[in-house]
């Protein structure tokens, strides 16, 4: 986490808890479970650890490996190397995220590729 110049000391008194990042994280099945990261963990890092610390009552949800797992946030997938700091999400709150398995993901560009080929199509109407 990046701290301001100015503002340095405020970080050295700041609980621990404040410095951390709560995610729920959501199954497609629908379970939820809480966990604390560091806003310098990655989506990659994210993924490891749920992997490694599988909660009980997800045993119908576990996957072979941690590396299909993904996490959607604001409709998107995140890229592995995305960190948590990099989204700006706020320390001390819980963020909301999903969590689903999936071998690949689609390239960064192409939902927009996809939302600009539509708009190059035109449905108006004239009303007479």
């Amino acid at each position: 986490m990046t701290k301001p110049e100015h503002f340095w000391f405020l970080f050295e008194f700041l609980p621990a808890d404040l410095t951390l990042v709560h995610l729920r994280l959501i199954l497609v099945s629908g379970k939820t479970q809480d966990f604390t990261f560091s806003p310098n963990d990655s989506a990659t890092d994210i993924a490891k650890h749920v992997f490694d610390h599988w909660p009980a009552g997800w045993e119908e949800e576990q996957v072979s490996s941690p590396s299909i797992l993904r996490l959607i946030f604001q409709g998107r997938f995140l890229h592995g190397n995305v960190t948590l700091g990099a989204l700006k999400l706020p320390p001390g709150r819980t963020t909301v995220m999903h969590l689903v398995a999936r071998e690949t993901l689609p390239e960064p560009n192409s939902h927009g590729q996809r939302n600009r080929e539509k708009t190059t199509e035109s449905n108006c109407c004239l009303l007479l």
